[in-house]
């Protein structure tokens, strides 16, 4: 996600932060090239023109100019400005009503909105717990109604039906209804969409924000569409009064254009950012994790909620338990932490929360990616209870068989095997409560492969 914009200001940023001194000049070219970095990100030039005359100003002042660490200070800085350009911090949504909670939401076709409809609505019943219904009110795409249908099935939301032959207005108003017998606490409005932004459409959405009165009116925008998806939710603000916005293809994003440029535009904050095609795809945004992860600094505090929502505590503390009992780690251990890690959605989605990526290689990037989980997944499914219990019987026919029966080749098959071994070591050490002694074995050195 951003990887060009991370790549760009990384460079810049690094040539300053080793530097012991720093003056009005070297500055000024630091600042050229973030200004050329952020245009090149598709961020709107008002944005890029404003965001720098910020950073300049502070830039220039005592504390960084005097400070012991200037470079470092300049990139806090900038830090605190992306955080400030993208709203400060997150903002909720706005649940505390009498239920429903009507949510509308807004956007032109092909932005993945009925897909959003869904991942909201699986937040809402995981995370915060809430009873959901969902409605279609796109009655010019029949596939609409439907596909709205199957999602709801599929997160667990109740879904009020709809049909191609009634008004949009009289479907809304009825599933406010079907909500408010039901005892149901969020009620999800999906709109039609349009190629493009239309007097009807407008007329229609104005409709039907008038008839429902919804708490919360969100515009669904892909953000791969750069500074054009901030226009474009500039020009729905104008007619319609939106109360935030949701970026989907986030994580297709390699420039950052929509990210930095919406809410600077319109006002409005980014509430959620869409990070892939599955239903549970669907981040809070925080401007203060972004921006840190847009610098390269990661973001941990993420990483550890993904981790608590998606791992399985007590498949850990059975691991933990084992390993104490002086049991060995087995395939059957290993194929769990690959499960695990395809759970918190997969090597991307790890990669670009840890600090420190940008310095990675890109050879090496490219050879911890989802492909090689689901191949390890697949051997290891083609072994038998008593190989993944006992990897040292696994010879010649055997990795033959199992190479055949995974679609794989045997020189895959030894490649897994000798990964296994490495993290049946790391096991080891860590078993004997041997962490220091495993870190300095590292070296601080980044593995050409990782052990997984």
């Amino acid at each position: 996600m951003f990887d060009s914009l991370t790549d760009r200001l990384g460079r810049t940023l690094k040539a300053l932060r080793g530097q012991g001194r720093l003056t009005e000049e070297n500055i000024k070219d630091a600042l050229r090239d973030v200004r050329m970095a952020l245009l090149e990100a598709d961020v709107a030039l008002p944005v890029v023109r404003d965001f720098i005359n910020q950073v300049r100003e502070r830039a220039v002042g005592k504390d960084v100019l005097e400070s012991l660490t200037p470079g470092q200070a300049l990139i806090g800085v900038v830090h605190d400005e992306l955080v400030a350009l993208m709203g400060q911090s997150n903002e909720d949504l706005n649940l505390n009503v009498p239920p429903p909670a009507v949510i509308l939401m807004a956007g032109l076709q092909g932005a993945g909105k009925t897909t959003t409809v869904a991942k909201l609505a699986r937040f809402l019943k995981e995370r915060r717990k809430k009873s959901v219904l969902v409605a279609s009110c796109d009655i010019y795409r029949p596939a609409a109604i439907e596909q709205l249908k199957t999602l709801a099935g599929e997160v667990g939301a109740l879904f009020h039906p709809s049909d191609t032959g009634q008004d949009p207005v009289a479907i809304a108003k009825a599933a406010v209804e079907s909500a408010r017998g039901q005892f149901i606490d969020v009620l999800l409005i999906d709109t039609a969409g349009r190629l493009h932004i239309d007097a009807a459409m407008m007329d229609e959405i104005q409709r039907l924000h008038a008839a429902v009165q919804p708490v919360e009116t969100l515009f669904v925008v892909d953000s791969m569409t750069g500074q054009d998806a901030a226009n474009t939710a500039k020009a729905f603000n104008d007619a319609l009064p939106l109360t935030g916005v949701i970026l989907t293809k986030a994580d297709g994003d390699a420039r950052g254009g929509a990210a930095l440029s919406v809410r600077h535009i319109t006002g409005k904050p980014i509430k959620f950012l869409g990070i892939g095609e599955k239903t549970e795809a669907l981040e809070p945004f925080y401007p203060d994790r972004l921006a840190s992860r847009i610098l390269g600094m990661g973001d941990i505090l993420s990483l550890v909620e993904q981790a608590e929502r998606s791992l399985d505590r007590g498949q850990a503390e059975k691991m933990a338990a084992k390993l104490k009992k002086g049991k060995g780690f087995d395939l059957e251990d290993f194929r769990e932490q690959v499960q695990q890690m395809r759970k918190m959605g997969g090597v991307a989605s790890l990669l670009d929360k840890l600090p420190g990526m940008g310095n990675v290689p890109d050879e090496v990037k490219g050879q911890l990616n989802d492909k090689e989980f689901i191949r390890t997944e697949a051997i290891i499914n083609s072994m038998t209870s008593e190989e993944r219990r006992s990897p040292a019987i696994i010879k010649g026919s055997r990795k033959r068989r199992i190479a055949a029966g995974s679609g794989t080749q045997v020189q895959d098959v030894n490649r897994l095997l000798k990964q296994f071994e490495q993290m049946q070591r790391m096991m080891k050490t860590l078993s004997k409560g041997g962490l220091g002694r495993l870190m300095k074995g590292l070296g601080g050195k980044f593995p050409g492969r990782m052990p997984f």
